[in-house]
């Protein structure tokens, strides 16, 4: 399939590892003109140079931004605005936050946790509109979590912001589907990221098990019996933020290998 993403100007956050990365790596095996970024400044540099070995194609940008910080997400919006004026894929990325239940959180991990995974996407998708709009009929992908569709034991932070960022898009694909701008929310299931090894490390250390073991005990509740990747979650946001996708918007699609069983 023709995904029509040659030359299109794509922004990825978050994009030194996980699946930011693989989404950069994708749009850039399409021809896309891609710009990274990541609060670290060495990481990011380090991951366009490996994007540029693996798919033969350069990062058009690699720039550091902490998108939990206005002024941050205004420079890079400055920074590609300089060099490319119009972008016609955004993804909306970000790290998940601590895991834990909710009495162990304070106010300040809240606030946190809101700046980094949903006052984020706010301010990414207010700031970069204008760019959006100069596209015509540019796609917005913002990358959320299974737990919209069922809460995850033990994420009481991730699961409250990533429902924020599922509400936002909808919200945002009915006041923006009148001028042809595609906005869909893609939430991986147990995709094997250095976050969910983290995560599952978390929950071994807490029941006294090995990684291993958590890790066999949670593929045997996925009906594909293993954990997915991040190339073969990029894949379907690349469709979505591509001319391939002409009605898609408004979706909440779960990329989990049929983990949540709820409709």
């Amino acid at each position: 399939m023709e995904l029509g993403l040659h030359d299109k100007v794509c922004v990825v956050t978050a994009a030194s590892k996980g699946i930011g990365y693989a989404i950069a790596a994708e749009l850039l095996r399409e021809g896309a003109y891609v710009v990274i970024c990541s609060r670290d400044r060495e990481r990011i540099a380090r991951a366009a140079a490996t994007l540029e070995a693996e798919t033969g194609r350069p990062v058009a940008l690699a720039l550091e931004a902490d998108v939990s910080q206005r002024e941050a997400i205004q420079r890079l919006v400055a920074e590609v605005e300089r060099r490319f004026d119009r972008v016609h894929a955004l993804v909306l990325n970000a790290g998940g936050p601590p895991s834990g239940p909710f009495a162990s959180f304070s106010d300040e991990a809240w606030e946190q946790a809101f700046r980094t995974n949903l006052l984020s996407a706010v301010r990414l998708v207010r700031e970069f509109l204008p760019l959006l709009r100069r596209a015509g009929g540019a796609r917005i992908v913002a990358v959320a979590s299974s737990s919209v569709k069922e809460p995850i034991p033990g994420l009481a932070l991730s699961n409250v912001m990533r429902a924020g960022v599922q509400g936002l898009m909808k919200t945002l694909a009915v006041e923006l589907g009148p001028e042809g701008i595609l906005v869909n929310t893609l939430c991986p299931g147990r995709i094997a990221t250095d976050r969910l090894r983290e995560l599952d490390e978390a929950r071994a250390a807490r029941e006294g098990r090995s990684r291993e073991a958590v890790q066999r005990e949670m593929e045997g509740a996925i009906p594909l019996g293993r954990y997915g990747t991040p190339g073969e979650f990029a894949r379907v946001a690349a469709f979505l933020l591509s001319e391939a996708n002409t009605y898609v918007t408004g979706q909440t699609l779960l990329i989990d290998g049929g983990l949540v069983k709820a409709f």
